[in-house]
């Protein structure tokens, strides 16, 4: 009588069709190692772009693969060591081919375990990604490229604008010259050097400014108080818009930290600013607004939750269609003529934004201008601010002057002296300020401007906010400037050009 033939089980005919599967996978190198990282099985893919057959690789350390730099480092035991202790270790890397070539490679490495908890070796996957390694490293060049072909884009338009400061920088040190040659006087002398001092110190922070802007280097993202750079930026801005045109400045005080890299975010914000420019072509004002906004859920597309410090540049230009804001920050897309736009400016903003955890939105009507807003995620704030006299939290002032580079400079003293500073370029800007900041303590302002004079400011600026101090600052003489306008009398007066020393004495006495 003959013996019943013995079938194999229902499970075993299911683990051989897997071996089959995994054997013949030829995309990925799916192997197992013994728990001392042994090879003991080798599939069709890892003999693909390995090049080694079953019978020359089992039975040999997994650690061949790896350069030697990697050995020499630890790198295959710290693998298995991560596998084991945390459940997975991956990584990207390169490897070694049986001919010598280098590829480089996504693992992936996981430990099997019995029922017990008793290691019995390691999964690993690899796969070849040499190509888009490749390609992402090309496309970095290609960015860092395109960005440094903006900044030099950037600067040549900058470059009438530039020239005409360093013009006025080298008229006051020339004729300065001519002074102490022709003049014994000690006062004109000592007058003249400190004069030409002044010149030549903005001459050199505009020329450390450029060479910052202009440098070639990698993206170093630090905490920075993104109020501080535009304001130390703020004359370049202002330069890059024509005489018709108006940048205002809202800067929130007490900004939190963001992570920037303050080179590429001054080149993106100068973009913005450019672009807006360009869409203005009869005159227009330029809004550049930086504050502190809480996100919630989904508010803002791919952000999660939060605080962030938002800066926004909103134009009063011709504005966008549907169609254009869909395209707008794709590479080389521009509604400029040709010869006026590479169409980078605000790709390269939008990559800014996200290297910084950001992200980027337009929002647009056509005939009802542009606003673009970055958002940079917020970090935690170190300490409170102290102001010069060593108390907690420092008074707001709002600086007034028609004159950029005036203005300018009084934000540089006004800040030196601890204050939290908000600034306007005409009158009617400043009491939209003033409505917008009831904690402003001190208005400074100059008394010649066009449209609403300084005193003029200052009598409907005390008319809103009674307990106001005022400081009018004029190059005229005081006792012709009383008599002409007697209403002048009830505000605190300084000559132009003051030195630190007469701007301390003045706001002591107010």
């Amino acid at each position: 009588m003959s013996q019943p033939s013995v079938l194999p089980s229902v499970d075993a005919i299911e683990a051989e069709r897997f071996r089959q599967f995994i054997m013949g996978v030829t995309d990925y190198a799916i192997y197992m190692l013994s728990p001392q990282g042994v090879v003991v099985t080798w599939n069709a893919g890892a003999q693909r772009f390995k090049g080694y057959h079953p019978d020359e690789i089992i039975g040999q350390h997994f650690s061949m693969f790896y350069t030697d730099e990697d050995k020499a480092r630890g790198r295959p035991a710290y693998a298995l060591e991560v596998a084991r202790s945390a459940g997975k270790f991956e990584d990207e890397g390169w490897r070694v081919r049986k001919d010598g070539s280098r590829f480089w490679a996504s693992v992936v490495i996981d430990p099997i375990v019995d029922p017990q908890g008793e290691l019995l070796g390691f999964a690993k996957i690899t796969r070849d990604i040499t190509e888009r390694h490749a390609a992402a490293e090309e496309l970095e060049r290609a960015r860092e490229a395109l960005f440094q072909s903006q900044k030099l884009e950037a600067l040549g338009k900058l470059t009438g604008g530039i020239a005409h400061d360093f013009n006025n920088l080298l008229n006051v040190i020339m004729n300065g010259l001519e002074l102490l040659r022709m003049s014994r006087d000690p006062a004109i002398v000592a007058k003249s050097i400190d004069t030409m001092t002044r010149a030549g110190q903005r001459g050199a922070a505009l020329t450390r400014q450029l060479l910052s802007f202009a440098r070639q280097q990698p993206l170093q993202q630090e905490p920075h108080d993104i109020g501080r750079v535009i304001r130390s930026f703020e004359a370049v801005l202002r330069r890059a818009l024509p005489d018709q045109m108006r940048l205002h400045l809202q800067l929130q005080q007490d900004l939190p930290p963001a992570m920037i890299d303050p080179t590429q975010f001054e080149a993106g914000l100068l973009n913005l600013v450019v672009n807006a420019r360009d869409a203005m072509d009869d005159g227009g004002n330029v809004l550049l607004d930086v504050s502190t906004i809480s996100l919630g859920e989904h508010e803002v597309e791919r952000l999660p939750a939060g605080s962030y410090v938002r800066v926004m540049v909103r134009d009063d230009g011709a504005g966008m269609t549907a169609a254009t804001m869909a395209r707008a920050v794709e590479p080389f897309f521009t509604t400029k003529e040709v010869g006026k736009g590479t169409g980078l400016g605000l790709s390269q903003v939008y990559g800014m934004a996200q290297q910084c955890q950001g992200t980027l939105t337009l929002e647009s009507r056509v005939g009802e201008g542009s606003t673009v807003s970055l958002y940079f995620p917020a970090l935690p704030q170190q300490e409170p601010r102290v102001t010069a006299g060593g108390g907690a939290g420092a008074e707001r002032v709002l600086l007034v002057d028609d004159q950029p580079e005036v203005l300018e400079t009084a934000i540089s003293l006004f800040t030196h002296l601890g204050y939290e500073v908000l600034s306007a370029d005409h009158g009617a800007q400043a009491l939209e300020t003033l409505e917008r900041h009831p904690d402003i303590a001190i208005l400074f302002s100059d008394v010649v401007m066009p449209g609403m004079s300084g005193v003029e400011l200052a009598t409907a600026a005390r008319a809103l906010r009674p307990g106001l101090k005022v400081v009018l600052a004029s190059g005229y003489v005081e006792s012709t400037l009383r008599e002409q306008v007697p209403e002048i009398g009830s505000f605190e007066l300084i000559a132009k050009p003051y030195r630190l020393s007469d701007l301390i004495r003045t706001l002591k006495a107010l």
